[in-house]
């Protein structure tokens, strides 16, 4: 068969018409009528233009090509269905719209002229020159020379075709809304109006059982097409009055079955309804004459019913026993997609939960901390890797977490909240930074065993983790890192850059060379900035990993110091992450303030019988010229009495005495050589030992046990 010559062999206007050509014959319905074959049943609406001749093969491809005016400027609907379809060059497009689906798809077309993505295969209605219209599958396909503008492929909806191609588009998206709004627009084919009414226990994604009928509660989930509504309409988002909703569930239910039922003229309509309210509430306006409920039900034993799908039509158009056959069949085909949507949004808010739980409430009053997180998708196919973490310890330091579990959804959430938590406790407990991330090592090894975490389809392995420790009263950080990227340090008088860590393999990463992890420590002097992220905020696949980490400390070395820093998190996110994220995408930024040099006092003392006299007069002095209360002042110098005595009697070495002045109190540090853990006894204040951690328990608010290089620190916090 001889094709037709196509106007650009490299546009998609060309291909498409290229391929029409050789699918059409010349000649339209002419040549058409001397082909064998049997007609096809049609759209749903009966139509107004002749049909195809009784012995052709009907044709149902078409094709349009606008400027970036969304102007016709070539045309190829020469099949016979598109008949009465004035696509005429010079046109706008959206004049062969209905009015209500103009700003639709103008916005859909303005939106792949400027981001080039297609919008594919959606049901539309295109208006004939005698008033009726055809139901098409409309795709929108920028052109391959930006300046061309956009090619629209229409394909007239045989019944059929349409049942297939509508429960391919439902099944595209995992998000609820999204499959009730494609379900209703795939609807659209039947009727004039249709709606989307679920169980509001589906649109919340809570699990769903067979109800009392009295007790269903229905929100409109979808509604096209988009227009204005008269005022009491119900719109998406609203819930449907309770007599409406218990009015749809008893009629879908007759004879303990879900089935659709059919209003036929407006008479039956207003009188089932009753009250002009419900009137108002559930008729889309005066020119609705008759309604198909169909329900939308779950197989089971027993079946559910998900809610309910609704086709309105004006007068003239009733419904055919073939369409309510088709209408229930798509709406059964597809109610699995509204389950499927309903489990995965309820994943969805688990994981954001969980997620929010995780981030950083506020700072204390030597840190500043404000932190961003975006999911990849709104789904939660793109949320629950990603975790940071801020908070203050009991010895007054502040420590800074943040990493990236491996894989997404509920796996990676339940895995992203265990080691969270794990790391809190550790360095509350006072272990460094390395030690934390040992155990963290071991706990992801333990998730992935054959029992636990393979035999659940997800693994942990190579999950990555940062650990920060932020000292006030030296202001410095003591860092760890196992297989995460470097801290980005911006100081106030010198250069921004990452922090020079060395790299180290994920957690849980068994086949690697095992070393142990270290610890990086490096001065923040007041006003520094440190910035903890996960890749996917400075990943671009235009650039190395290492230019991505350059662009975000060029941007946080913007940052005023008078600047608020939630705001400054925001905006670092806004100017460095994609606008098509692969990965989700979490930034923690901290503002050191630490303590003023007036606020700490430091000894370092020999560990020798009269040490502890020595230390109670340099605290006494100071608690002096700290003008600090009496009883406080008493009780200070009891723990720190009772604190030398225990260093020098189980330890050797010099002692270092540390007393700053807080907030809420006065916290009290007596650091050693020993490596002896402190324990509380059960034993009375008479007993010949114990007695000073019992003191020291009486007369503090909370005291601990901090490890260092050369020893330990004990230490314990006093109310002012």
């Amino acid at each position: 068969m001889d094709s037709t010559p196509s106007p650009s062999s490299s546009s998609p206007f060309g291909m498409v018409s290229s391929a029409l050509g050789k699918y059409i014959p010349r000649g339209g319905a002419a040549a058409a009528a001397g082909s064998a074959g049997t007609r096809d049943d049609g759209a749903a609406h009966p139509r107004t233009h002749a049909d195809p001749p009784p012995g052709g093969q009907e044709q149902i491809l078409g094709a349009v090509n606008l400027d970036r005016d969304l102007v016709i400027t070539r045309c190829n609907l020469d099949a016979p269905v598109f008949a009465g379809v004035e696509a005429v060059p010079g046109r706008p497009f959206v004049a062969l719209l209905p009015p209500w689906d103009i700003p639709t798809v103008t916005r859909r077309l303005r939106q792949v002229l400027e981001t080039g993505e297609p919008h594919v295969a959606r049901v539309q209605r295109l208006r004939r020159s005698d008033g009726s219209e055809l139901v098409v599958s409309m795709s929108i396909l920028a052109a391959a020379d930006p300046h061309e503008g956009l090619t629209v492929t229409l394909i007239a909806m045989a019944r059929r075709l349409h049942l297939y191609a509508a429960e391919t588009v439902i099944g595209t998206s995992l998000d609820i809304g999204e499959t009730a709004q494609s379900l209703a627009e795939s609807l659209l084919a039947w009727g004039d109006v249709t709606a989307i009414d679920l169980d509001f226990a589906v649109w919340t994604g809570e699990a769903v059982t067979e109800r009392p009928q009295g007790r269903i509660r229905l929100r409109r989930a979808a509604l096209v097409p988009d227009r204005a509504w008269p005022d009491g309409y119900v719109t998406p988002g609203d819930d449907l009055p309770g007599d409406a909703s218990r009015l749809l569930s008893r009629a879908i239910r007759r004879d303990d079955a879900a089935q659709a039922i059919v209003l036929p003229d407006r008479e039956a309509i207003e009188r089932v309804l009753d009250t002009p309210r419900l009137v108002r509430a559930l008729v889309p306006g005066d020119q609705a004459a008759c309604v198909a409920c169909i329900p939308l039900v779950l197989d089971g034993a027993p079946p559910v019913v998900l809610g309910v799908a609704e086709v309105w039509r004006r007068a003239g158009h009733p419904f055919e026993d073939s369409e309510l056959l088709d209408l229930q069949e798509l709406v059964a085909r597809t109610s699995h997609h509204v389950d499927l949507a309903r489990q995965h949004h309820r994943e969805h808010t688990q994981v954001l939960a969980l997620q929010r739980r995780l981030l950083p409430r506020s700072g204390g009053d030597t840190v500043e901390t404000a932190s961003v997180y975006q999911p990849a998708t709104p789904d939660s196919a793109g949320v629950g890797g990603d975790w940071v973490n801020s908070f203050p310890l009991p010895d007054g330091r502040t420590a800074l977490v943040v990493g990236d579990v491996v894989g997404h959804g509920l796996g990676a959430a339940a895995t992203m909240g265990q080691l969270s938590m794990e790391a809190r406790a550790l360095l509350s407990a006072g272990l460094a930074p390395d030690e934390v991330l040992e155990h963290l090592d071991e706990t992801v090894a333990l998730l992935d065993d054959a029992e636990s975490g393979l035999v659940a389809g997800y693994s942990a392995l190579g999950s990555t983790c940062c650990i920060a420790v932020y000292d006030p009263v030296s202001h410095r950080v003591a860092l760890s890192s196992a297989g995460h990227l470097p801290p980005v340090l911006v100081t106030p008088d010198g250069p921004a850059g990452p922090v020079a860590v060395r790299p180290h393999p994920g957690l849980g990463a068994e086949f690697a060379l095992r070393e142990p992890f270290d610890v990086h420590t490096f001065a923040v002097p007041p006003g520094s900035l440190l910035a903890l992220y996960t890749d996917g905020l400075v990943e671009d696949p235009a650039l190395s990993i290492d230019e991505g980490i350059a662009r975000l400390a060029d941007t946080v070395s913007t940052v005023h110091p008078w600047d608020a820093l939630p705001q400054a998190a925001r905006h670092v996110v806004s100017a460095l992450a994609p606008a098509h994220r692969r990965d989700d995408v979490t930034l923690l930024l901290a503002r050191m303030i630490g303590y003023r040099k007036g606020d700490t006092a430091t000894w370092r003392l020999p560990a020798r019988g009269d040490v502890a006299a020595r230390a109670r007069t340099l605290v006494s002095g100071l608690l002096e010229r700290w003008r600090t209360r009496d009883d406080t002042r008493h009780s200070v110098l009891l723990v720190v009495d009772e604190l030398v005595a225990n260093a020098v009697r189980f330890a050797e070495g010099p002692l270092t005495v540390r007393l700053i002045r807080t907030g809420h109190g006065l916290l009290c540090e007596v650091g050693d050589t020993g490596n002896g853990r402190p324990r509380l006894g059960g034993g009375g204040l008479l007993d010949d030992s114990g007695r000073g951690l019992r003191v020291v328990h009486a007369l503090t608010t909370r005291w601990g046990v901090r490890w260092t290089d050369t020893g330990k620190v004990v230490w314990a916090s006093v109310e002012r």
